[in-house]
C-alpha cells in the first residue's frame, strides 16, 4: 500500500514528473545494453595531404578554407553520423604511397580517438612533394583489400608531375573487388596553390615557372614534331619548356570519375548534400552486425526532459495563468 504522503505527491503532475525523473535516473545505472542487428559500414579512409590540398577554394563555416581542412571537417561529420557498430580506419596519401595510421575502429566506442586523429591531420606529415594520385589510389585499394574493408579515398585528383603522354598507370586489380568511394575535393575554378618554406611558413603561391607543365618521361606526344626546336634524337619534346597551368589547381572530377570507373569504386564530391554517409552507405559492402545499443543516453535524456518540464515549463505556465487572471479581473 502506498503511504498517504506519497500518494498525494503522485496525485499531482509535479509529483509524477519528479518521481519519473528519479526512476529514470536510477535506471541509467542498471540498464542493460540492448542487442540489435543492422547494416553497418567498415571502411579505410585515406586522405591526400599533398601540396595542392592546401588550396583554399573550399568553404567552412562560411569562410574560405583549404581542401584539407574541409576534408577533415566532412570526415569528422561522417564518423559522427554513422550508426554505432560502423568502423573507420585512417591512412595518408603522399607521393605515390599510402601510409596506414590505424586499422578500422568502432565509430562510437572509439569516437574520441578517431575524431582527434582526423582533427590533427596536417600537410606537414607528408614525406615527399610529388602527387601521383592514380598510383596512390591503387595502393590504397590493395591496403583496404588486405584489411577486408571498403575504401574512402579523398583527393583533388591533381597529378604532380603531370601524367606522361601515354597516360597513367593501369589498374592491375579486379574492378569492384574493393568497394567504396573516391571523394573529389576542391572547386572547379583553377586557384593558386600556397607555397611554404622549409620551416612550414607560407611565403606566397606557386608560379608558372615553379612547376613542370609536362611529363617528359617516356615517348613524346604525337604532335611533338610540330614543336619549335624538335629533334627526334636530341629534343624529342621540342627545345622550349611547355606552357601550362599546373601551378593552378582545381578538382579533376572527370579524371577521378574515370579512375572510379576503372577500379569499380563510386564517386562523390566532398560537399555532397547531406554529407558522405549516404553515398558511402550506398557504395559500401553490405555488412550485418550485432550491435550493443546503450539505453543510458535515452533514459538520461528523458529524465532531463521531465525535469525541464517540472522546473521550467510548469512554473512558466502557472505565472501565465495568474497574469491572465489578473488582467481579467482588472477588466
Amino acid at each position: 500500500m502506498i503511504p498517504a504522503p506519497l500518494a498525494r505527491l503522485l496525485g499531482h503532475t509535479r509529483g509524477r514528473l519528479l518521481a519519473g525523473a528519479l526512476v529514470l535516473t536510477a535506471l541509467t545505472g542498471v540498464a542493460p545494453h540492448l542487442a540489435v542487428t543492422g547494416q553497418r559500414v567498415e571502411a579505410l579512409v585515406v586522405i591526400d595531404i599533398t601540396g595542392s590540398m592546401n588550396t583554399r577554394d573550399e568553404r567552412l563555416d562560411g569562410k574560405p578554407a583549404s581542401r584539407l581542412d574541409k576534408a577533415k571537417a566532412v570526415l569528422r561529420g561522417l564518423a559522427a553520423s554513422l550508426p554505432c557498430g560502423s568502423r573507420l580506419g585512417l591512412g595518408l596519401f603522399a607521393e605515390r604511397r599510402t601510409f596506414l595510421l590505424f586499422e578500422p575502429i568502432e565509430t562510437c566506442a572509439d569516437f574520441a580517438a578517431l575524431d582527434g586523429a582526423l582533427a590533427n591531420l596536417d600537410w606537414r606529415m607528408g614525406w615527399e612533394g610529388d602527387s601521383r594520385v592514380a598510383a596512390g589510389l591503387f595502393r590504397a585499394i590493395g591496403l583496404a583489400g588486405d584489411l577486408g574493408s571498403d575504401l574512402v579515398f579523398v583527393t583533388d585528383g591533381h597529378e604532380a608531375p603531370p601524367l606522361p603522354a601515354r597516360g597513367g598507370p593501369a589498374f592491375e586489380g579486379k574492378p569492384g573487388a574493393v568497394r567504396g568511394l573516391i571523394v573529389g575535393a576542391g572547386g572547379h575554378t583553377p586557384s593558386p596553390i600556397p607555397r611554404y618554406d622549409d620551416r612550414g611558413r607560407e611565403i606566397g603561391f606557386y608560379g608558372a615557372e615553379d612547376v613542370p607543365h609536362e611529363n617528359r618521361f617516356g615517348p613524346p606526344p604525337p604532335d611533338a614534331d610540330k614543336r619549335e626546336g624538335y629533334n627526334p634524337r636530341n629534343a624529342p619534346f621540342g627545345a622550349a619548356a611547355a606552357p601550362g597551368q599546373e601551378h593552378l589547381s582545381s578538382v579533376r572530377e572527370t579524371y577521378l570519375r574515370g579512375l572510379a570507373a576503372e577500379t569499380g569504386l563510386a564517386y562523390a564530391p566532398l560537399d555532397a548534400p547531406g554529407g558522405l554517409a549516404g553515398p558511402l552507405t550506398a557504395a559500401a559492402t553490405p555488412r550485418t552486425r550485432p550491435v550493443r545499443l546503450d539505453l543510458r543516453p535515452v533514459l538520461g535524456g528523458t529524465a532531463l526532459a521531465a525535469l525541464l518540464v517540472l522546473f521550467g515549463l510548469l512554473p512558466w505556465h502557472v505565472r501565465l495563468r495568474e497574469t491572465v487572471s489578473r488582467l481579467g479581473h482588472g477588466a
